[in-house]
């Protein structure tokens, strides 16, 4: 499967005739490329089982670390270490997501602040920015390892989120889905995914090129799509993407 897997992953210019009129619009399922089949009621069984073992081994393994981290964000900067996002989870049910605090403790209270006008509009739309003025220096550390996602295992163990699966995006962002915002909806998002580990830079709701990712992740995941995620993860945080 290997690189044909990869080969599907469709380009921003492929993905613009998907949008009309500023909305996404779904398109069909396509049976003439390689992609696994959508795993039944035994991948998502055994899925659980690995979410709560690995979850569980990573918040024993990493305890200390984190503590240490913890520290080392108070002293950078004033505020509390960690806090809560909220995000929108399986069947539209609100979650509430932990995080290493990585930005200045009022970053979402008064983004205004820290930001030029042009920088602001994009951020609202993607809720993502390069080079976001905001972040400290030991968050964009934290960020360049994913370190700060270490709390979401928390989440994992609640049965909110899963270790792989659609980033958990806000209600506002569900609707980037267009008529297909119940058919993303119906997945667990999870700490990481197909969309991180292949295109998290590249990729935007503006041309649609985002959705289509998400997207194809809903409806092939698999034993195989989450290998391949799961190994493309670890590249990913050595190299610092």
């Amino acid at each position: 499967m290997g690189e044909e897997l990869g080969s599907c992953v469709p380009t921003a210019a492929e993905s613009r005739p998907y949008m009309v009129n500023g909305e996404f619009v779904v398109p069909e399922p396509r049976s003439d490329i390689a992609a696994p089949e959508k795993g039944g009621a035994f991948y998502l069984a055994a899925k659980r089982v690995f979410d709560i073992c690995f979850s569980l081994a990573v918040c024993v393994i990493l305890a200390i670390p984190v503590a240490v981290i913890c520290v080392a964000i108070a002293i950078d900067s004033p505020g509390k270490p960690f806090f809560r996002q909220e995000r929108i989870g399986l069947g539209g049910k609100k979650i509430r997501i932990f995080k290493l605090r990585t930005m200045v403790a009022d970053a979402h209270i008064s983004p205004e602040k820290y930001m030029t006008p042009e920088q602001l509009a994009i951020w609202r739309r993607e809720q993502k920015l390069d080079d976001d003025p905001r972040i400290t220096k030991i968050g964009r550390f934290l960020r360049n390892t994913s370190l700060d996602e270490l709390p979401q295992f928390i989440n994992v163990l609640t049965g909110d989120l899963s270790v792989i699966g659609p980033r958990p995006v806000t209600l506002e962002e569900t609707y980037e889905f267009g008529n297909a915002r119940e058919e993303f909806l119906s997945c667990k998002p999870g700490i990481t995914g197909w969309w991180q580990v292949i295109s998290r830079n590249d990729s935007t709701w503006a041309d649609g090129s985002r959705q289509l990712i998400e997207l194809f992740y809903v409806r092939h995941q698999s034993f195989s799509l989450d290998a391949r995620v799961f190994v493309k993860t670890f590249k990913a945080m050595r190299k610092g993407r």
